[in-house]
């Protein structure tokens, strides 16, 4: 029994010339045997759903910190609704969508508790600076299963590492910074589509703005509901990759024109007003506290959970366990290290 075989087959015989093939992949860091269900493609998808720091999403801010409400996404529904994007695109361009989904659920692994906030204070603190896309790397070719790594291929961890470049363009021109496989690229836009919708539609519901404050020139093109706005921009960039011959992935220049203004006023607007930032202003001085904490006493860092591997600085051990951390385990962690506790008789 190969069932993977009769997978390989068929992406041979329906998938397009310009997608990546389960078959013709570089292969993982390490030699690993082939499994006889699964293409390497999805057998790198089920590694990372079923690994601990993908569990943890579920507990890290994407906008609100710690939201109360159910209805607010964290970091792990934002994970979901790009592998839900990506996976629409990539069927819909006869890409592989196995490789597609394994990047998309890989991509955010790295990201630190509190969202940016946490981000921006371990660049900060940690000496050479701090950058959630290589964490999510080194997320899954060091720190999952104690050290061994999840072994990912090669194409699933170039997507991963090359799923975000800031507030630049879309897609940058540097061929080099570019994923290398179309699917890669497909998730480095559906992350764009899914975060600039989205947290428009929490900051709507958590009255941070209104759907009327929206520039007209963007609700124009894009539309004003969730629903409308993911419709519109996953078909503009179908239609504009089709048109491409296949070849590229790629939005019209108004719909990535428009996608750009959403996101700078999103920052502006949503990112950085006071009743969002004030909370993430605390959370910024708690992660600075529990970073020289543990940077001052390696005993206490071990104590508390930290782990250190061969090679790495104390700072960069100490960075590792507060990237992983979720935000409710931060704040409690905070609370264990610097607020007296309540004397318990034995």
């Amino acid at each position: 029994m190969d069932i993977r075989k009769t997978f390989e087959d068929f992406e041979r015989q329906s998938l397009s010339p310009s997608a990546c093939l389960s078959s013709n992949s570089k292969g993982r860091i390490l030699p690993s045997k082939l499994c006889t269900i699964r293409t390497v493609f999805q057998h790198d998808r089920d590694r990372i759903l079923h690994c601990k720091a993908f569990r943890r999403l579920k507990y890290k801010t994407q906008v609100f910190l710690s939201p109360v409400g159910d209805h607010y996404r964290t970091r792990l529904t934002h994970t979901l609704e790009v592998s839900q994007v990506a996976r629409t695109i990539s069927r819909a361009l006869r890409l592989n969508e196995d490789l597609t989904e394994a990047i998309s659920l890989g991509h955010d692994l790295g990201h630190t508790p509190f969202g940016h906030v946490g981000e921006r204070v371990l660049n900060e603190l940690v000496p050479g600076g701090f950058h959630h896309v290589k964490q999510s790397l080194r997320v899954v070719d060091i720190l999952e299963k104690d050290g061994k790594g999840l072994n990912l291929t090669y194409e699933v961890r170039d997507g991963i590492l090359k799923h975000s470049k800031g507030q630049g363009g879309l897609l940058t021109p540097d061929v080099q910074s570019r994923a290398q496989t179309l699917e890669g690229q497909v998730v480095r836009l559906a992350d764009i589509i899914a975060y600039t919708s989205h947290d428009l539609d929490d900051a709507i519901r958590g009255h941070v703005i209104k759907a009327a404050d929206i520039p007209k020139d963007i609700s124009k093109l894009i539309g004003l509901r969730h629903s409308c706005r993911i419709d519109r921009m996953i078909k503009d960039l179908i239609r504009e990759s089709i048109a491409s011959g296949g070849t590229q992935v790629r939005l019209s220049a108004e719909m990535d024109e428009a996608i750009r203004a959403l996101r700078s006023w999103l920052f502006e607007h949503v990112y950085r007003a006071e009743s969002v930032q004030s909370e993430f202003n605390k959370a910024s001085h708690l992660l600075h506290e529990l970073f020289h904490f543990f940077c001052d006493d390696q005993d206490i860092f071990l104590h508390y959970g930290g782990r250190r591997f061969a090679g790495d600085t104390l700072e960069v051990s100490v960075a590792d366990f507060i990237a992983g951390m979720t935000d409710r385990f931060a704040l409690s962690l905070y609370r264990e290290c610097f607020l007296p506790q309540p004397w318990k008789s034995i």
